[in-house]
């Protein structure tokens, strides 16, 4: 007798369901395995829900025509009613079977052998079933065949739940990093168009600063152009960051510099000059030409300075120390105060994050990390110390060349 196979449905599921089982490398094995065991000649991982009947794998050996995708009339399978019950069928002949002799699946499909496991994913939703089919009759109704119809539903049943976890973490990670690269480049767009703005605004503030006769109209334009400075160094820590994460890191021109000690005292200067309230202490010895990016390296000591002058202890001094050893550029900043927790001190080169009780006021949390970048881009590393007796020390100690 042979198998008939009437006209193949139109696909009604998902194609990610057949995608899923196509991922399973054991899923070949076990449908020949199961067509060897029983000797019938057709074997399948069927998708069953309670409208279609859809082909994800199949063992052909009887050229019943059913590929991978192929669908049948769900009401004429047996897996319809497996499916309901949530329970297998097993059938070695349908024309001796006591309920199945006449059925219309069997003269549908030219069938006299037939067996149908469900399979149930880990959280008890209904995938489909592993069934086999033949034209002839079969010895399959018996224990040990539908243990291993059963473990081998299990098996890809396991499987399927694992693909489904596994595509569920790459789409929310895909997800997340398309997000987060629209996110910085809206901030580097953001920070490019403030340029303008910003700098229409300082040239106002500067018209105001030259109108020397009028006192009143000299210091709104000075804290108008103290605004404009703070406002340009936020500005150039966001595009920093954007530049750093949308590129491959902190952008550095390396050259060689021979009066870098003369650079960064100008930076300690500046900062001093605005803050004549605080005691900033120099060491700065550097008598030899060092190959950096001398812009950056001031930023570096500004930001470091600044920190310190910003959640130091007021009363204690800041120390910023610059040296060039044998083998590498060693710089450190040192304030007194509070020491960083032990739990905070590995997060503080995060971007955006700062320790709890501080303040978002005074920036948007980038320096620290705009620092190690720096430092990284020259082949160097940033560390810090906090402890209540010698205060909160961070160090670059960056090679030399």
């Amino acid at each position: 007798m042979s198998v008939s196979l009437p006209a193949p449905q139109p696909p009604a599921v998902p194609v990610e369901d057949i995608a899923s089982v196509s991922r399973i490398s054991a899923v070949p094995t076990i449908l020949q395995l199961v067509c060897d065991a029983t000797g019938m000649g057709f074997s399948a991982v069927a998708r069953v829900t309670d409208e279609s009947w859809t082909a994800c794998a199949v063992h052909d050996r009887l050229s019943f025509g059913l590929a991978a995708g192929g669908q049948l009339d769900l009401r004429t399978t047996l897996c319809f009613e497996s499916r309901a019950a949530r329970q297998p069928i097993v059938v070695d002949d349908f024309n001796e079977h006591p309920i199945y002799n006449g059925h219309h699946t069997p003269l549908i499909y030219g069938l006299r052998s037939y067996i149908s496991v469900p399979i149930v994913l880990p959280d008890g939703s209904y995938f489909g079933n592993l069934c086999a089919i033949d034209a002839n009759p079969a010895s399959v109704a018996n224990s040990r065949t539908l243990a291993m119809f059963e473990s081998f539903a299990s098996l890809i049943a396991a499987q399927l739940a694992s693909d489904r976890a596994t595509q569920g973490v790459r789409a929310a990670l895909s997800e997340e990093r398309e997000t987060a690269k629209l996110r910085e480049q809206f901030i580097a767009v953001l920070g490019h168009d403030l340029r303008n703005p910003l700098s229409a605004i300082s040239y106002a503030a500067q018209a105001l600063i030259a109108q020397k006769s009028d006192p009143v109209h000299v210091k709104t334009g000075q804290r108008i152009q103290s605004a404009v400075q703070r406002m340009s160094r936020l500005i150039e820590d966001v595009m920093d960051f954007a530049r750093g994460r949308l590129g491959a890191g902190m952008t550095v021109a390396p050259r060689a510099e021979s009066d870098l000690a003369c650079a960064l005292h100008a930076v300690v200067a500046e900062l001093a000059e605005t803050r004549p309230d605080r005691v900033i202490v120099e060491e700065i010895h550097i008598d030899t030409t060092v190959h950096c990016d001398v812009a950056r390296l001031q930023q570096l000591v500004s930001n470091l300075l600044g920190n310190a002058l910003a959640y130091g202890d007021a009363e204690a001094p800041v120390v910023v120390r610059a040296q060039a050893l044998e083998a590498e550029l060693v710089l450190s900043v040192t304030n007194g105060g509070k020491p960083i927790a032990s739990e905070d001190l590995e997060r503080l080169f995060e971007p955006y994050w700062r320790p709890a009780e501080r303040s978002a006021a005074g920036g948007l949390g980038l320096g620290l990390y705009i620092c190690h970048e720096i430092v990284r881009a020259h082949g160097g590393a940033l560390e810090v110390r906090s402890t209540r007796e010698c205060g909160t020390c961070f160090t670059a100690r960056i090679p030399l060349r």
